[in-house]
């Protein structure tokens, strides 16, 4: 059970802990999305498919899909990070006044 807020008592509160590991899932998932629609959908000569090291456009959908999965999972982590407030204990986060505070277990 969340604990209420510190600051304005509301009992709307979220685990950042919690939205730490939604936010690196989504952040993963949409950047896998943008890198492989991206080198599946442009007009340009593609990059990474020279005659040095030759790649269909699958495989190299593939690779974007990866790196830009990597890229979105670090700043989804690090966006949810930077709303932790210091010291120890379980982060929360209040949906009502947005008080980041934590709460010794």
């Amino acid at each position: 059970m969340s604990p209420p807020c510190s600051r304005c008592n509301s009992p709307r509160v979220i685990n950042l802990e919690t939205a730490r590991k939604l936010g690196t899932a989504a952040g993963a998932l949409a950047g896998s999305f943008r890198g492989a629609y991206a080198s599946l959908y442009s007009h340009g000569r593609l990059l990474v498919a020279s005659t040095q090291f030759p790649l269909s456009r699958v495989a190299t959908a593939v690779v974007a899909a990866t790196t830009g999965g990597i890229a979105g999972a670090t700043a989804g982590n690090q966006m949810i990070k930077s709303l932790f407030p210091p010291g120890e204990g379980t982060p929360w986060l209040c949906l009502g006044c947005g008080h980041a505070f934590r709460i010794l277990d």
